[in-house]
């Protein structure tokens, strides 16, 4: 074979490498004579490149090991999601150093059979497929390549949620942060506290554009995840082997929380039974008391927590930890009490006894307590990650200190954030990061010592949907720059000014047409169609401005 790659058909995220056969020579042709070869430990990829191909191309892929076919086999000697992909005339191989290994060559095998792969029935039935030969050699550069979805302050149904793990799959992320409970909404059963969902799931109305809009959507909206849908949505997500990390935000953003048990919040400072779920947009100034009653009820919350989220696929579990407002603590006697009672300087020194509590009482369950970069400030629990959200520096500080890091600076990977200056973007919101702004996003920032490097566990893409109404809007924001995002992530790019964005993109013209196949309502090259656009809701497009939080 030749190195050739004019020939490659647009692979997203790129491949470490690949070596191309020429135009037109030794195309492996798959038909209804093609078996899958599943060695031991390859049968739930079988399973998935049954239904997912299958469906697409119409063809059953039995079982068989002669003939033409399609291997999958484990490899020990490579790295545990690495793969080798090898086409050529007589058979399509795919060897993984686990089964994450061999999906994600499972993913790229998709890729190559072209857009049509990724629909969800044949549009030519009969049609033979072909694969261009090819030999891969692939590995991921970071191990924790995530998606945060905020599903609080706009509900997504199940269905839209196992959708989105799809999506992650096809573009080889795999960690979902489920953002489940805000000041706007709580979204996941807690079978000992019913009116988390029965009273903190559902607001009367909510305020339609940038929190500074006169408008309000007079629709009262909510939802929530039973416990069995939660317990389908991780099992979901491990078949495609991304793990789930659930967060539970504390002692912050909990007026959803408290206005479901009063109990929870300032009692001495304000009257908390007057509280009902947030309608609007910002940081909201009542949290979570620090009480003794407290703790023992998110204790509660956290047991359940962790059964729906077993600690094989969910070793991490999300605090929050941001943005809590201390003015009610400066306030209350009982707070103050507190801060005397434990000899603390001040009230960020409170918040970290609360989040040292939790990260304690998680590590004594086997689990590792992350939270946003906040829950740095007054001291970090021993063992606690950081997700690095307000820029490098809580990232720099952390990985410097020794606790492991996500890096997610909202200047680089919010995608709620618009996607371009123009005035027809819907409800625009923050800073303007093109799809070539995240293309040249740096996880790794410059000047870190070896040892903080290697604290740096990967990078993640944060999807905040205050004026995000539904999983169309959801789309259009997190549609293309999640495809820059996953190269980002997966591949060993080089430093970003050298980046070949213009190469990137002529790949995104085959990868536009797998989006279209999956019905993701992505914004187009040349702005927002007609329907994605909403004139005269007010954003905020002020470039340089802080997001919406």
């Amino acid at each position: 074979m030749t190195s050739d790659d004019s020939a490659a058909p647009g692979l997203i995220p790129a491949p470490r490498e690949a070596s191309w056969a020429g135009p037109g020579r030794g195309l492996y042709r798959l038909d209804e004579e093609t078996v899958l070869s599943a060695a031991p430990g390859a049968e739930g990829v079988a399973r998935w490149l049954r239904a997912a191909v299958g469906a697409a191309t119409g063809l059953e892929l039995p079982s068989g090991t002669e003939g033409p076919r399609v291997e999958l086999s484990p490899d020990p000697a490579l790295a545990p999601e690495a793969y080798r992909l090898t086409v050529d005339a007589e058979a399509v191989r795919i060897a993984g150093g686990s089964a994450a290994g061999l999906f994600w060559g499972a993913q790229t095998f998709r890729q190559l059979l072209g857009p049509d792969a990724f629909r969800r029935a044949p549009i030519a039935p009969g049609r033979t497929w072909h694969v261009p030969a090819v030999v891969i050699e692939d590995a991921p550069r970071f191990s924790w390549r995530g998606l945060m979805l905020d599903v609080s302050r706009h509900f997504l149904p199940k269905d839209d949620v196992l959708r989105y793990l799809d999506l992650m799959a096809a573009h080889k992320l795999n960690v979902f942060h489920f953002h489940l409970t805000d000041d706007q909404g709580w979204r996941v059963e807690i079978k000992r506290y019913p009116r988390l969902t029965e009273a903190g799931a559902w607001r009367s109305r909510t305020k339609y554009g940038h929190r500074a809009s006169e408008l309000w959507d007079e629709t009262p909206h909510g939802g929530f995840y039973t416990q069995d849908d939660i317990r389908e949505i991780v099992a979901y997500a491990a078949e495609r082997h991304i793990r789930v990390v659930p967060e539970i935000d504390i002692p912050g953003h909990s007026q959803a929380a408290i206005s479901a048990y009063p109990e929870l919040g300032n009692t001495d400072v304000i009257d908390t039974t007057t509280l009902s779920v947030w309608d609007t947009w910002g940081i909201n100034p009542n949290v979570l008391a620090p009480t003794d009653d407290t703790l023992r009820f998110f204790e509660g919350v956290f047991e359940e927590v962790l059964d729906l989220f077993p600690a094989a696929t969910s070793p991490f579990i999300h605090v929050g930890g941001d943005e809590c407002l201390k003015d009610q603590w400066k306030e209350s006697p009982t707070a103050q009490a507190r801060i005397a009672e434990l000899g603390l300087k001040d009230e960020d020194e409170l918040q970290s006894w609360f989040i040292r509590h939790f990260d304690s009482w998680l590590t004594a369950r086997g689990r590792r307590l992350i939270g946003w970069d906040e829950i740095l400030e007054g001291g970090l629990a021993e063992g606690a990650a950081v997700s690095s959200w307000r820029g490098y520096a809580g990232g720099i500080a952390a990985a410097e200190a020794g606790h492991d890091v996500v890096m997610c600076p909202e200047q680089q990977v919010y995608l709620d954030h618009r996607q371009d200056g123009g005035p027809d973007e819907p409800m625009p919101i923050g800073y303007v990061r093109t799809l070539e702004d995240v293309y040249r996003f740096e996880p790794v920032p410059p000047g870190l010592s070896e040892e903080a490097v290697r604290h740096i566990l990967g990078t993640q893409a944060n999807v905040w949907t205050e004026v995000m109404q539904n999983r169309s809007r959801v789309d259009y924001q997190v549609f293309p720059r999640l495809a820059a995002f996953a190269e980002v992530a997966w591949t060993a790019l080089p430093p970003p000014s050298d980046r070949d964005f213009t190469g990137f993109e002529e790949r995104m013209t085959a990868h536009y047409a797998r989006l279209d196949a999956l019905g993701v309502d992505y914004r187009r090259p040349g702005g927002p169609l007609p329907r994605q656009r909403r004139p005269g809701i007010l954003g905020r497009p002020i470039e340089g401005a802080p997001p919406v939080v």
